[in-house]
């Protein structure tokens, strides 16, 4: 087996909006500092996502390193840019864990809405790593290539395209399913090191195509096919962790579970 390497680092500054692929990050404490930061809700006040509302993933979204300007590019060619300013404050449940922020005045939310045909409030988040599902135990995610060709094998596919996961890291050199064997253990990744502390369930997101949000691959019964779950939890790929030591992390970087 070669030596462990980030093959892919992907992320986006607005929750469920499409992933951007990047050469290099800086991994703080906190995570990434513009991944998440911003997400939206509904009117009913509760979390928008892309088990929701796959079609978010049509959007794609760019922001500078402090979160202060956003741009918006619809599938149309249509681009929404400017300043954030903020306005009221609000505070959006996490699944069971609340994060303040601030809505988002200006057209962003309107040209969200419009798209999707629903209203929508476009949130950012107070701090940064709070729009991570799980906060900042959760601020890093990463699977293996070796997991997604054996998940594309079950499947009968050539590949699985890994953005359907939503990885902030994808691995290349090691085994399938080996990444679930790193938990509770640290891992060096550039010049970071993190710590590995679950494995990550899945939900219909990944069954929807990454550049439309229909669905178009049952992963769940091909996951329960091939990795049943006994405790009717929800069938993993890939994992998840914490940040213990920053730094920067480079796609071709070196990962060494320690």
């Amino acid at each position: 087996m070669d030596a462990a390497t980030v093959s892919e680092i992907a992320y986006s500054p607005v929750k469920g909006l499409a992933l951007a692929f990047h050469d290099e990050v800086e991994l703080e404490l906190t995570g990434v500092s513009d991944n998440r930061r911003f997400h939206l809700v509904g009117a009913d006040g509760r979390l928008a996502n892309g088990k929701r509302v796959g079609r978010l993933v049509q959007v794609a979204a760019t922001c500078d390193l402090d979160s202060t300007a956003l741009a918006l590019r619809f599938p149309d060619g249509r681009v929404i840019e400017g300043e954030v300013a903020l306005g009221a404050p609000i505070e959006t449940d996490f699944f069971g864990r609340l994060a303040s922020g601030r809505l988002v005045e200006g057209p962003f939310s309107e040209a969200i809405s419009d798209f999707i045909g629903r209203d929508f409030r476009l949130v950012r988040s107070d701090e940064p790593g709070a729009g991570s599902d799980r906060g900042n135990d959760g601020s890093i995610s990463l699977v293996s290539a070796g997991t997604l060709d054996r998940l594309a094998q079950e499947a009968e596919q050539e590949a699985i395209d890994g953005r359907r996961f939503r990885m902030l890291f994808t691995i290349t050199g090691v085994a399938e399913h080996e990444e679930d064997g790193w938990l509770g253990r640290s891992v060096a990744i550039g010049d970071a090191v993190v710590q590995v502390e679950e494995v990550v369930g899945r939900c219909a997101v990944t069954t929807q195509d990454p550049d439309t949000g229909v669905p178009d691959l049952d992963t769940l019964r091909i996951l329960a096919l091939y990795r049943p779950s006994d405790s009717g939890e929800p069938l993993p790929i890939g994992v998840w962790g914490r940040v213990e030591q920053p730094g920067v992390v480079r796609v071709g970087n070196p990962v060494q579970a320690l």
